[in-house]
């Protein structure tokens, strides 16, 4: 039978935090956390309180297991805002490229831009409304969202500097600048790996509860 330490984890792990991130939001030790899943202390009232806040549950559910079913069922799922915007942030990138290539045209920039605030918004919102797993649809949404959202304003400041140095480029531009100096364009994409993927072994890091 489940007792109130199974249930912390069982909730930190279902929403894909790491105890210290969840120590972070109830201001805690990640040790505190540690005792409180492995049985060995209790959460006081303030604590349970934060807790059953930041999860989206009661304290009733935290305490004594008892789950108020309709209140879950009637939460939308963070998730589902994740994936949308997601997709409208992909959306805008593609159609950015796309236009761009065919019709050489700077508002194709703009266009990429807009649909990206709209898809960020979207995820957004559905951290703000009554919803459930919204840590884990964070975890979701950045780990892609990152390589996405970086590509355009990453490719602007590129071939800002590529006109400064003389190339006929503008910075508006939606894709890197295929310029006389191959190494320039090759150390973009070094560049924009590299912080892509560290942002998203940091991200991967923080996730990871010891």
């Amino acid at each position: 039978m489940m007792n109130i330490a199974d249930r912390i984890q069982q909730l930190r792990k279902a929403n894909g935090i790491s105890q210290e991130e969840l120590a972070d939001q109830i201001g805690v030790s990640r040790q505190a956390v540690s005792k409180w899943e492995s049985g060995q202390s209790t959460p006081d009232i303030e604590k349970i309180l934060l807790l059953s806040d930041y999860f989206g549950t009661t304290t009733d559910y935290l305490l004594k297991g008892t789950e108020l079913v309709k209140d879950t069922e009637n939460k939308r799922n963070a998730m589902v805002f994740t994936v949308a915007g997601t997709i409208l942030n992909a959306i805008g990138l593609a159609a950015s490229v796309i236009i761009w290539l065919e019709r050489m045209t700077y508002y194709a920039a703009g266009v990429g831009i807009i649909m990206m605030l709209l898809g960020t918004g979207v995820f957004l919102f559905g951290q703000t409304v009554d919803s459930t797993e919204k840590a884990r649809a964070r975890y979701y949404f950045m780990l892609p969202n990152v390589w996405i959202l970086l590509f355009i304003p990453m490719s602007c400041c590129y071939n800002f500097l590529i006109s400064l140095l003389g190339g006929d480029f503008g910075f508006p531009e939606p894709v890197p600048a295929l310029v006389s100096l191959i190494w320039t364009f090759a150390l973009y994409w070094v560049l924009y790996i590299t912080v892509c993927a560290g942002v998203d072994f940091w991200i991967y890091r923080g996730s990871q509860g010891k």
